[in-house]
């Protein structure tokens, strides 16, 4: 059975017209995904779908200390304790800033969980594989 890692959060956009407005986020990690991390936001209204974006758990570790990633993720140190991850592309995006502190603990959480180097052990490819050759 798949571990579920969760940390709420609170986040800001300091690129939007509301930089100091908090909003509520969490971070996911599921072992049976072992390279990612999701960062998710409930839906803004009713009959909405909650919304994440999926990343690489090493993209969040290594960009925590300096900047990482590139094409529609970036994860960099922020000011006052902060990291900042940018989602989206050239043309659209959002930079999210999220404390360092919770950060650093969710990632802690997750490797304990998964240790870096054993991610493939806790990837079931069977059923995948199974519906390919059916």
């Amino acid at each position: 059975m798949p571990v579920a890692v969760s940390r709420p959060i609170s986040v800001t956009l300091p690129e939007s017209p509301y930089p100091h407005i908090p909003l509520t986020g969490e971070l996911r990690f599921d072992s049976a995904l072992p390279y990612g991390v999701g960062l998710a936001f409930p839906p803004r209204r009713p009959g909405d779908d909650e919304l994440v974006w999926w990343f690489g758990r090493d993209l969040l570790a290594e960009g925590r200390r300096a900047p990482a990633g590139e094409g529609d993720v970036l994860v960099a140190p922020g000011v006052g304790g902060r990291v900042l991850v940018t989602l989206g592309s050239r043309t659209d995006r959002a930079v999210i800033s999220v404390p360092a502190e919770p950060v650093a603990e969710f990632l802690a959480d997750t490797f304990a969980e998964v240790p870096p180097g054993t991610e493939s052990a806790h990837l079931d490819l069977d059923p995948g594989l199974a519906r390919l050759l059916a």
